[in-house]
């Protein structure tokens, strides 16, 4: 149990049924009246954010967040399929988990699983990947207009702007926070 006392921020608890991350937080000590803390607080599952206030000696129980390396096999269909690199042992993801971030992971790409008592909430990928553009329109001598960009299909089949210079059969380097093209990769 954790005391509303001890918050800190990245602290995981449960609360109402609910798994929250403390996001801000603040000790308030009114001239008059008794002390509380003041926090933001954010659903691990569903990622939404509310505000709050405690009295400091309200304790609940902390929530551990187990997140594990897993290698992302295939997907057949709305499942994806990842794989634990310890134990060999695979398991179905549904599509409805994965986040619009993971357009841009390709097969045997190692990623981050997110799990509470074993339910599987999130799955995170490698923050920069690299991929091969598949198909875009091909780059012109004298196309140097500062920040001029097109869209470009990626092997995964994602679609991100790039710019002018970029040509088919480059590899690129992607910001997956971001979905931002960020530079040119060596092959």
């Amino acid at each position: 149990m954790i005391s509303a006392g001890d918050f800190r921020n990245g602290l995981t608890f449960e609360l109402d049924g609910d798994v929250v991350s403390v996001v801000e937080f603040q000790h308030v000590k009114p001239g008059k009246g008794a002390a509380f803390v003041r926090t933001k607080l954010k659903n691990v599952i569903t990622g939404s954010v509310v505000e709050r206030t405690f009295n400091p000696n309200d304790k609940y129980p902390e929530a551990f967040i187990e997140r594990k390396d897993m290698q992302y096999l295939y997907n057949d269909g709305n499942l994806y399929y990842f794989m634990d690199s310890e134990s060999y042992e695979q398991i179905p993801i549904s599509k409805d988990v994965l986040g619009d971030n993971f357009k841009f992971v390709k097969d045997n790409t190692e990623c981050k699983v997110a799990s509470y008592k074993g339910n599987v909430f999130g799955v995170e990928p490698p923050f920069f990947v690299e991929l091969v553009v598949t198909e875009t329109d091909p780059g012109f001598k004298g196309d140097t207009a500062t920040n001029a960009a097109k869209i470009a299909v990626l092997e995964t089949g994602a679609r991100i702007k790039v710019p002018l210079f970029i040509n088919q059969g480059e590899l690129i380097r992607i910001d997956t926070r971001t979905g931002q093209y960020m530079e040119r990769a060596q092959k």
